[in-house]
Formats: C-alpha cells, sequence, structure tokens
C-alpha cells in the first residue's frame, strides 16, 4: 500500500484559511475520481479513502470475480478468476476483490496534473467564499495591521490575514501610518480581480462616520436617534442630521455627550475632522438655517421647485456661512439637497465698498486670498478680528494688519 503525505506535497492546501474541511475533503474527492476516470473509465467501481489530518490516501478498484470464459470478463466491475487468484491465490468466482491502485499506476505526468487541478480548485473556492463573506459585510468598520505602504495604496492584513487595500483616494488627508501600526475603516467594496477578490476599505466615506457614532453613541445603536444624513469633507468637516423618535431624547445632546466626550474620540479618530451636529426637521427653511450654523440667518428665499434658496446675512455672518475655503456652504447645499446663495443684507451693505476698489493698495492676491473665504467687501474684512483672519486665511499677521489699516482708513 502506497501513501501520498498530503501534509508535505500539498502543504499549502492547509493554510487556506476560508475552506472548511468538507469542502477541502469534496473538492480532493472530485479531484482524485477525475483522475481515475482519465485511467480507467469510470469511477463507479472504486473507493477513495482520505484522511486529511495524517495526510494519507488510498485509491481502491472493487470488482466481483467471474469464470474465465465469461462473457462478462472485461467489464469495469468484472475480473476473471485466474487474474483475480494472481492476487490472492484462494479466491473463489463470486467473491468481490478489492486491489489498491497505487499512485505510480497513474504515472508521475498525472498526478502532477491531479496536483495542479486540485491547487487551482480549491484556490476558486477560498477566493469565492472569501469574496461572499465580505461582500456581506461591506459597510461595516473593520481593524487591521498596516502590513505595506505603497504611494497610491496601503496594504492593511485583518485578523485572518486576509489582504484589504486602502487607496490614497479613501485615506483622510493627514493619515499617515508605520509598518505594523493598527488602522481602523470601513469596509467599502469587493471586487473581483483576477483569481483573488480585491477588498477596498475606506476613511473617507459618509458610513465610516455613520459607524463610528453608532459605536460612541448607544441611543444610535438602540435605534431611539436616527441619522437622516451625513455629508462629509474627509479631514476639514462634516455635517450630520439626526432625529428622535422619542421627545425625551435629544438627538444632538446625545451625539455630542457630556462635555463633548463622544464626538472628541470621533473627532479625533478623523483627524481633528469638524463635525456639526445638527436636528433634521421637514421645515426646510429651518433646515438650511440650522446647516449653516454657526452663521446667523438675517432671512431666505425658498425656491422650492428649483431646490434653490437665497439666504441673506449680516455682513459679518457672511464668512461664518460660508467657511474655511467654502467647506461650510457646500456641505449645507449636499446635507439640504438645495443650491444655496449668500447674500449679504441690502440695509447693511449701502455703506459698504468692494474689495476690488482696493486694488492700488493691496496686491491681488492678497484680495484673491480674502475673497476664496467669501470676504469680497471692506466691511465683512473688518468685521473680523485679525487673528480670526490669519487662521482663515493663509496670509501674514503683518499682511492682514495691512488690509485693516487701508480699509479702515476709507471710511475714517
Amino acid at each position: 500500500m502506497m501513501n501520498i503525505n498530503l501534509t508535505s506535497s500539498f502543504s499549502e492546501f492547509k493554510e487556506l484559511k476560508n475552506i472548511d474541511r468538507t469542502t477541502m475533503m469534496r473538492v480532493m474527492d472530485d479531484v482524485f475520481r477525475t483522475m481515475v476516470k482519465r485511467k480507467y473509465g469510470t469511477d463507479e467501481n472504486f473507493d477513495i479513502i482520505l484522511n486529511v489530518e495524517k495526510g494519507d490516501l488510498e485509491i481502491w478498484r472493487n470488482r466481483e470475480v467471474v469464470e474465465d470464459d465469461s462473457e462478462e470478463v472485461g467489464e469495469f466491475d468484472k475480473i476473471s478468476l485466474s487474474e483475480a487468484r494472481l492476487i490472492e491465490p484462494d479466491f473463489e468466482v463470486g467473491e468481490e476483490v478489492s486491489e489498491e491502485i497505487k499512485l505510480v499506476d497513474f504515472g508521475r505526468r498525472a498526478v502532477l496534473a491531479a496536483r495542479q487541478i486540485l491547487a487551482q480548485r480549491l484556490q476558486e473556492f477560498e477566493s469565492d467564499k472569501l469574496f461572499a463573506r465580505y461582500q456581506d459585510r461591506v459597510g461595516e468598520i473593520i481593524t487591521g495591521e498596516v502590513y505595506q505602504i505603497w504611494k497610491r495604496e496601503i496594504m492593511v492584513l485583518d485578523d485572518e490575514g486576509n489582504e484589504l487595500i486602502l487607496p490614497k483616494s479613501e485615506q483622510i488627508p493627514g493619515d499617515f501610518y508605520n509598518k505594523g501600526e493598527t488602522i481602523r475603516a470601513v469596509i467599502l467594496k469587493v471586487e473581483a480581480q483576477g483569481s483573488q477578490p480585491r477588498i477596498i476599505i475606506s476613511r473617507t466615506d459618509p458610513s465610516f462616520l455613520t459607524r463610528l457614532m453608532e459605536l460612541e453613541v448607544p441611543e444610535i445603536f438602540d435605534g431611539l436617534i436616527t441619522i437622516r444624513n451625513i455629508v462629509r469633507e474627509p479631514g476639514e468637516r462634516a455635517k450630520v442630521a439626526v432625529e428622535s423618535y422619542d421627545d425625551r431624547v435629544d438627538p444632538v445632546g446625545a451625539c455630542v455627550g457630556m462635555k463633548g466626550s463622544r464626538i472628541h474620540s470621533i473627532v479625533r479618530e478623523l483627524r481633528n475632522e469638524s463635525i456639526d451636529i445638527i436636528n433634521y426637521t421637514n421645515n426646510i427653511q429651518l433646515y438650511i438655517q440650522r446647516s449653516l450654523s454657526p452663521a446667523k440667518i438675517t432671512y431666505m428665499e425658498v425656491l422650492a421647485d428649483q431646490k434653490k434658496a437665497k439666504v441673506f446675512l449680516k455682513p459679518d455672518q457672511v464668512a461664518l456661512a460660508i467657511g474655511k475655503s467654502g467647506h461650510n456652504i457646500r456641505l449645507a447645499g449636499k446635507l439640504t439637497g438645495f443650491e444655496i446663495d449668500v447674500f449679504r443684507d441690502e440695509v447693511e451693505e449701502q455703506d459698504d465698498v468692494n474689495l476690488d476698489e482696493f486694488a492700488d493698495e493691496i496686491e491681488g492676491w492678497v484680495l484673491d486670498e480674502l475673497k476664496a473665504i467669501g470676504l469680497d467687501t471692506a466691511r465683512a474684512v473688518m468685521a473680523l478680528d485679525a487673528q480670526d483672519l490669519v487662521r482663515r486665511t493663509d496670509l501674514e499677521e503683518e499682511t492682514i494688519n495691512h488690509v485693516l489699516a487701508v480699509l479702515k482708513a476709507e471710511f475714517e
């Protein structure tokens, strides 16, 4: 009897993570039966015995003994008496002969072909199962270890050693990792790519913030609070509209936590991304007003059929409504689904001067920096102090002080 040691000859198969023992046995049996069919034309009278733990394979051929001159001699499940007695001299007609087929009887080429087919089949099963398992987990948070860092993506390994890919486009600006570091992200999608599924994870997708809030806010996990919408500009700002079905629960307060304890842990995870939590409402005017927080609106005109809103504010509120680099107003538009245009209250604008009028005294690129954050009149700039202007722009304090001096001189 000749054994084939699966532990050594097929060692890689035992390391497959996503295939259970039953499936592996079924695939192996199918492959070896195919090998038998190719040599003998059938596998109906063959027994294949596998012992994965010990690494044993046995193939037995079963035939009934018939007379030498019988017409049945030559059939796949019959053997002549004389041939049977070459195996065991005491066989009689009608008995069954079980003969072990040694692996060398198939030839080296057949064995190598079977091994190759087995490797391919098991790899396909593993890939299919991994694809299905992660396809069902899309939207879940996963924790992994940074294994390899490339220019355009990072490879992360999960607890079972499966490869996850974090593309540069799905990383928060400011994310920086070293090999071996732990990382949290949401499973974004699973792509079929060649023989191995490509599992994409993300830290910029809104669903990542959703799952983080579910982890930090029990009321969301329990269903007392619902997240109606989330919009993000990763690493900069996010707006979250929440609603409570229980009048006794303050959705905003529950999400923020005592002294901001709940929201602060999320902010740290998102590289200090500012998160605005607002109460959802069906009143579109109130919803837009809340979405532009912390700016205070004087009044607004809503064109519901065109999904547009004109918002009028005092000059000192315009910059707040627009936000740094326009983040606040863009996110407010995405959150509400309305195109929002900001205007200064005309009463306040009567004694104002457009910044372009100061082109002779202030350099053009400086004026462009101010206009980029929504400040295009003199009073709008003067409404903010120097430190606030330095923080909101890329201008030096000396430059800001010069601008303020020129503007104040105009009104004096």
